[in-house]
């Protein structure tokens, strides 16, 4: 008998209720912009048109403004948040108190599977709701979900397989945050087929069960503009190979699949490089380079230990490193050889990760201060053709972020989301900029208040002058939640 947990649980709304939210139909909509960032760089006079769908079907400097309503300051892009685990948003400030004097990610990871123990649908609800807010508010339009929370305490099943996954979508829904939802697949416990750890029963799960959960969320809510489906195998110490080609061919003959993404978490620490090789003899990503063949559909989550082999057939391959700096930093996994990265062309974005902080452009500037500590140089991260640091890595994870979201969110141009943050013009921080300076101050300059000011996703405004209708209650739900999460 299938069972679920929690006494005071809310049922989930069925499919033909989650259509319905706060936001209103619209018949389409347009916008002025005095400065907007296009693809090819800042441009004056844009005039932005969005059909009823949320696609733009017009981006185009230089034109008259019309009736069109004007745009309060800048407008550049949303940014794609590419790889994000909900529930440790509560999770924030726990783990901080050394347990021992080699406190590590793995260390970290223990304490972690604590706090998922005492999550309740309800809960994980409410903190990815509170949590996609904050995507909103901080510029994030769209967020990868690794989401690998699927059953209730001790690996029972729900009545509905889908029953966390669709709280989930729902809070995304809720927000008006574009969502590319990714399953994860998660076998083992470490290499060689290792036996689950009893804290991980709520994750186990198999390729097929994995696939048929995709199918039951397509059924419940079809892929649209605002959504889509891949899949995670979890990394290669919880999937084997032949588990990883059961999915990734599984998901191949899915409707909608032969493009959907596939995101796996890699080389993230040391030890795990270490135990892959005493394992099998080869390192992990050249472990799954032998096993899959990676494409643009590919994000390797950090990937933050990495040979020169390794480097140069990720970025020949087409795949995407989804880079989580304030995470990596948070959990002492490591810094990324980015120059390397970025000379060698390689595709990468950003994600929260642990949400611990949700600020894309602190991810940013994590990224270039690193290097600066590392190499003990300034504007590592800049290139001949690209001088300023900023814009350079702002338009690099904007493209890498869409490619791994397998959505059309690579900035304000005609056939993507209408998806773009307009930024206070009157900050402390923007004011008087001129726009080739824009992204610099927005990056490295952090004093006082939120820059971002309007928030459209698929051409609805779901943040207005800096406020979110629904984030009093959100945050009030969030509050209730962890502080039962907390009690003893």
């Amino acid at each position: 008998m299938a069972t679920h947990t929690g006494q005071d649980r809310q049922e989930p709304q069925h499919s033909q209720d989650l259509q319905h939210t706060h936001h209103p139909d619209i018949a389409g909509g347009r916008l002025f912009c005095r400065s907007a960032l296009l693809p090819e760089g800042w441009r004056s006079d844009v005039l932005l048109r969005w059909n009823a769908d949320g696609d733009l079907i017009e981006a185009t400097p230089g034109s008259a403004r019309g009736d069109a309503p004007l745009a309060a300051g800048p407008v550049i892009p949303g940014m794609p948040n590419l790889h994000s685990h909900a529930f440790q948003r509560a999770m924030a400030g726990l783990t901080e108190t050394m347990g021992s004097p080699t406190d590590s990610f793995w260390s970290w990871r223990t304490l972690m599977y604590r706090f998922a123990q005492r999550l309740q649908p309800q809960h994980l609800e409410a903190i990815a709701r509170h949590l996609y807010i904050e995507m909103l508010k901080a510029g994030y339009t769209s967020v990868c979900e690794f989401h690998y929370l699927h059953h209730a305490l001790g690996g029972a099943g729900y009545d509905d397989p889908a029953e966390l996954s669709l709280r989930v979508m729902q809070a995304a829904q809720d927000a008006g945050l574009g969502m590319t939802l990714l399953p994860v697949l998660y076998q083992y416990g470490g290499f060689g087929a290792a036996a689950p750890l009893e804290h991980q029963a709520r994750f186990i799960s198999s390729p097929q069960w994995m696939l048929a959960l995709r199918e039951r969320l397509q059924k419940a809510l079809p892929e649209n503009g605002m959504r889509r489906y891949g899949v995670a195998p979890h990394s290669l110490r919880a999937v084997d190979a032949a588990g990883l080609a059961a999915l990734v061919d599984g998901l191949r003959s899915q409707p909608g699949g032969a493009d959907a993404p596939i995101h796996i978490h890699i080389a993230e620490q040391t030890r795990e490089v270490d135990d892959c090789l005493a394992w099998c003899g080869k390192r992990p990503v050249q472990l799954l380079l032998s096993q899959q063949e990676l494409d643009a559909r590919w994000c390797l989550v950090h990937a933050t230990h990495m040979s020169d082999d390794e480097y140069r057939a990720v970025a020949q391959s087409g795949a995407v490193v989804g880079l989580c700096p304030t995470t990596e930093a948070n959990l002492g996994d490591g810094i990324i050889d980015a120059p390397r990265l970025l000379d060698d062309g390689a595709n990468w974005g950003i994600g929260s990760d642990s949400n611990i902080a949700i600020n894309l452009r602190s991810e940013l500037r994590l990224l270039e201060y690193g290097q600066r500590l590392h190499h003990r140089r300034r504007n590592m991260l800049a290139s001949q053709t690209q001088p300023a640091v900023a814009d350079r890595l702002f338009a690099q994870a904007v493209s890498g972020g869409a490619l791994a979201s397998g959505r059309r969110v690579a900035g304000i141009a005609a056939g993507q989301r209408a998806d773009f943050v307009v930024l206070d013009a009157q900050h402390i921080n923007l004011a008087d900029r001129a726009p080739e300076q824009l992204l610099s101050a927005l990056v490295f300059c952090e004093h006082e208040g939120n820059p971002v000011r309007d928030v459209y996703v698929g051409g609805r405004k779901v943040v207005s002058e800096g406020r979110h209708a629904l984030e009093e209650g959100a945050r009030a739900a969030y509050r209730a939640t962890v502080s039962e999460l907390l009690k003893d």
